[in-house]
């Protein structure tokens, strides 16, 4: 049992960082795929031992976490993901449930799995009043002025009706191919994918930025079917929207049986790169209302709908080069260089071999045919060599002893399969580490991208991240690709990024094993850089979740001198450098009502977002979780509470007002 409970924590912690990655950061670091495949381990073993569900497993969730920025918008009726299904034994199980739960045979509704972002669209009397994203189901963001600029979505409907219309805001194929071409002409990071583009323009706090990225809309269904009356079936609602003036997509079909169902799936797994958007599935719905009330719901998704997924695309190709690259750890990754191949509606030339032992595992060869796989439109790795077609000029590749960009020997630390250049001057470590510091989740230094930090490092305008803060208007303006208003800007965002918190800074230098969570535990406790700094390895693992590797790696990282004196240099350059977040003492912390509590947040809080209210309860030591359970302690219900406040009331479970909340954080 220890095992499996062990490998469950494995699970959680690598699905909260594929998925923060993915929905947060919209910088997604796996393919789908493996995202899939360790989402439907953890279901197995959590169907096999229900005691090791979680309340804050990723199996429990709906979809992503909210982002500040906007303000947060409570659906009137949660907006739930579907049950995945992977192959065709997959949807016929899908039809025997349906079936086996029903008296009457079901009518199903096929439609293409637009590959976007969920969006809400609230009308009242037949005028958009509301435009929101999915969020964590629950809740989501007020991105009204953003979904205003797209276009195909109406701001008044033909009647003076009141719905909520759900869909997905999607990039067209042309809008992500021009968009990436400026951002190319600029110097700046292509973007992955039509949908993270979609994601990140509906999330500009600029209008004007989002309605510039070209976006488009399919309306899927209603949030409130009941709102509108002699609506039965699904497929009317799709008519009936239509009729109404909101875009649906015409690739839509009734289907009587699961035959049919599985001939639109064959139909459209060939065509899919024949349409000018991105689809990543087929999703099938029972068509009438009344059964779908009758199949119910399981706690995170319909039981009447499922998505169908496209199995990852494969071609063959040859390898005509490998390619190395230093990351800001030093750790060194090999790329094959491909032959350009058109996989997944986009042409491929490089596929990512991860590390010296993938190479010899799969004998990888200069030369040589592979099959590659792009999954869900993330870069290609390579699946297998084609042994068979060798003709004897394949090359055996050796990695390199030395580091490409500075010719420092690698090494390989004991226990890791990457190779490593260690020395601390290599400039391929130094301009990562630079663009690091300046990433959103670390200084966020809006503008400093990372051929902007490679430009100026070439320019010998900056050797490390204190000479960001040297930089004026005069240096920069004559730079390829700046003009005088971005390096205004810039300039500007580097001043402004002097008054971020110590965590920040923390994070963004990069030390070993201290990521975004450690930076903060640890800023709270200390509270300067300078108590930091001179703390000892056993006063830095005293500290709640801060342990021996980290503490050595800080004791070892301020022990440089080289690291003392850059220190010195950003203290100079006038950031803060301590912590200016709201410090909590201990006595205060063990008195306070939340403390060693889990907490679950419900309904509508009128004088706190959200966020806001989950922040001041972790402060005061609660746990704030997302579903009631019997090891939830509190439930603070605010207005229009549902189903949660309904279970913690037939559970026993203490609840709170809103008023009762704000007392006790008086207190």
């Amino acid at each position: 049992m220890e095992k499996l409970e062990q490998r469950v924590q494995e699970l959680h912690k690598l699905l909260y960082d594929y998925g923060y990655a993915y929905y947060v950061l919209d910088e997604p670091i796996v393919p789908d795929a493996i995202y899939d495949q360790y989402l439907n381990e953890l279901i197995a073993l959590e169907e096999q031992n229900p005691n090791l569900i979680l309340p804050d497993s990723p199996t429990q969730r709906v979809g992503a976490t909210i982002i500040d920025g906007f303000q947060k918008v409570t659906h009137r009726n949660p907006m739930l993901s579907l049950s995945n299904a992977f192959n065709e034994e997959d949807i016929r199980d899908f039809d025997n449930r349906i079936r086996g739960m029903m008296d009457e045979s079901p009518t199903y509704v096929c439609e293409l799995k637009i590959d976007g972002l969920a969006i809400s669209l609230l009308y009242e009397d037949g005028i958009l009043s509301r435009g929101a994203t999915r969020g964590d189901g629950t809740t989501g963001e007020d991105i009204t002025s953003n979904i205003k600029t797209i276009r195909s979505i109406p701001l008044r409907l033909k009647d003076k009706v009141t719905i909520e219309a759900r869909g997905e805001a999607y990039m067209p194929k042309s809008s992500f191919r021009k968009l990436n071409e400026e951002r190319a002409e600029r110097g700046e990071e292509l973007l992955a994918n039509p949908r993270n583009a979609a994601a990140g323009s509906l999330r500009q706090l600029d209008p004007k930025m989002a309605a510039s990225r070209k976006l488009s809309f399919f309306a899927y269904g209603m949030g409130s079917d009941g709102e509108v009356q002699n609506i039965d079936q699904h497929s009317d609602a799709l008519a009936f929207m239509k009729e109404q003036g909101l875009p649906t997509n015409k690739e839509t079909r009734k289907c009587s049986s699961i035959e049919e169902v599985l001939r639109f799936i064959q139909e459209w797994t060939a065509k899919r790169n024949d349409i000018p958007y991105e689809i990543d599935g087929i999703v099938i719905k029972v068509d009438d209302y009344a059964q779908q009330e009758e199949l119910g719901f399981t706690a995170k998704s319909p039981r009447f709908a499922i998505a169908f997924k496209f199995p990852a695309e494969e071609v063959v190709t040859t390898i005509i080069d490998i390619d190395l690259t230093v990351g800001r750890t030093g750790v060194v990754t090999p790329t094959a260089i491909l032959e350009p191949a058109q996989v997944a509606g986009s042409t491929v030339q490089r596929a990512t071999l991860h590390n010296e032992d993938l190479i010899r595992a799969k004998d990888i060869r200069i030369g040589d045919r592979v099959i590659i796989r792009k999954a869900g439109d993330i870069i290609p790795e390579v699946v297998a060599v084609i042994l068979e077609e060798r003709d004897g000029s394949e090359i055996p590749y050796e990695m390199p002893t030395n580091c490409p960009v500075c010719d420092s020997e690698l090494v390989r630390i004991e226990e890791e399969v990457a190779l490593r250049c260690v020395n601390p001057q290599c400039p391929a470590q130094i301009q990562e580490g630079i663009y690091h510091f300046a990433s959103r989740n670390a200084m966020n230094i809006e503008g400093l991208g990372e051929k902007v930090v490679e430009q100026l490092f070439r320019e010998q305008l900056i050797v490390d991240v204190s000479d960001l803060y040297k930089l004026t208007v005069e240096d920069l303006v004559n730079l390829e690709r700046m003009g005088l208003k971005s390096a205004t800007n810039l300039v500007a965002a580097i001043e402004a990024s002097k008054a971020n918190s110590m965590e920040r800074v923390l994070f963004g230098l990069g030390i070993r094993h201290i990521g975004e969570k450690a930076a903060k535990i640890l800023s709270e406790t200390f509270h300067s850089f300078d108590a930091l700094m001179q703390a000892k390895g056993e006063e830095l693992t005293a500290v709640f979740e801060i342990g021996d590797k980290m503490a050595n790696s800080l004791v070892a990282y301020f022990e440089i001198d080289e690291v003392q004196q850059l220190i010195g240099r950003l203290k100079e350059a006038g950031l803060t450098l301590r912590y200016t977040g709201k410090i909590v003492d201990a006595t205060t912390m063990e008195n306070s009502p939340f403390a060693h509590k889990t907490v679950v947040l419900t309904g509508k809080l009128v004088q706190l977002t959200r966020q806001e209210a989950k922040e001041r309860i972790e402060e005061l030591g609660g746990n704030v979780a997302g579903s009631v359970s019997k090891k939830t302690d509190i439930v603070i219900a605010g207005e229009d509470a549902g189903s949660k406040l309904e279970k913690a009331t037939s559970l026993g479970i203490e609840i709170w007002d809103e008023q009762k909340l704000l007392d006790e954080l008086e207190e």
